[in-house]
């Protein structure tokens, strides 16, 4: 990764990287003849509905999508078609491009903290970014304000882990895209309390995760082995087909219940193992909540990263 000087250029580069990735986009409601919670792009104008049109549902919020809509403003486009229409009908579902987008979950004061973090440590925006990038980059990011402090071996090896989660496919680099969602999510994690990364869950989220504890508990309470497993099954997204494409049969997404057939598969190597002493505490409903409240978020994107690797 080649280093710039920062300057105004630079600058410039840098929050119109952030601002196109998070510039809003406009929509009103579809006609009352459309299901509800349907959506479309009022910069497309669309004077009519198409019943037969292929229907795209945010497995994290409740908007609806048209495949015309997605491919006039560019969300779906050329081989991706395909890939995303696959997905948005599968157990794991498809995410719209606003929950796609963690770099949305920033307020303008945390967005400004980030840009200003880019430009001391000289990333250069809509690059994509090797291991000794990512590591440079992180080095130079512990050191800010302080020239002695820098990430130990420790710290080194645990970052080193993280790059890896953000490229299963081992292309030997990381998008843009999966690099801003990291860094926004260690933003999060740093400012924010549990309590209000609890606020940015949709009411899919807290109600699957709900049904994740229900189902790995007996009673009021989960073990810890049991909570370290649902950190890590956020983020199995297999691509399991069902036997509809209707709306309302995609109803489940994230992490799957005992019961369910796509489970019984490769179960027991998604479950992390504790130490003997960790397993004896218990979790209740609220602390499970808020534990695993940030590696929801983090569960949003399409991308097949992982874009906050649980301990353990």
């Amino acid at each position: 990764m080649s280093t710039v000087q920062p300057g105004n250029g630079y600058e410039m580069d840098v929050e119109w990287s952030l601002r196109s990735l998070t510039g809003p986009v406009d929509s009103h409601p579809l006609p009352s003849s459309a299901p509800l919670g349907s959506w479309m792009m009022t910069s497309l104008q669309i004077s009519a509905w198409n019943p037969e049109s292929l229907l795209f549902p945010c497995r994290v919020c409740t908007r609806v999508f048209h495949d015309g809509c997605l491919r006039r403003m560019g969300y779906i486009q050329g081989d991706s078609a395909a890939e995303v229409t696959e997905m948005a009908h599968t157990e794991t579902g498809w995410s719209c491009h606003y929950c796609d987008n963690l770099n949305l979950l920033l307020t303008e004061e945390e967005m400004y903290s980030l840009t200003e973090t880019f430009q001391q440590c000289k990333v250069i925006p809509d690059c994509s970014l090797t291991l000794e990038d990512f590591l440079r980059y992180r080095h130079q990011a512990a050191k800010r304000g302080d020239s002695d402090r820098a990430l130990s071996d420790e710290q080194e090896q645990q970052a080193a882990r993280q790059f890896a989660a953000m490229d299963p496919e081992h292309r030997g680099h990381i998008e843009w895209s999966d690099f801003l969602s990291h860094e926004s999510l260690l933003l999060l994690q740093q400012l924010r309390p549990q309590n209000s990364l609890l606020r940015l869950l949709t009411v899919k989220e807290r109600e699957r995760a709900r049904a994740t504890f229900l189902a790995r508990g007996s009673g009021n309470t989960i073990s810890e082995a049991e909570c370290r497993w649902a950190q890590h099954s956020w983020f199995c997204k297999r691509l399991i087909e069902v036997p509809s494409c209707g709306v309302s049969s995609i109803s489940h997404v994230g992490p799957l219940a005992d019961s369910s057939p796509a489970s019984s598969s490769g179960k027991s190597q998604d479950k992390p193992l504790l130490p003997a002493e960790h397993e004896s505490r218990s979790v209740d409903w609220p602390t499970f909540l808020r534990e695993n409240a940030v590696y929801i978020l983090a569960a949003r994107p399409n991308s097949a990263a992982i874009h906050l690797k649980p301990p353990g």
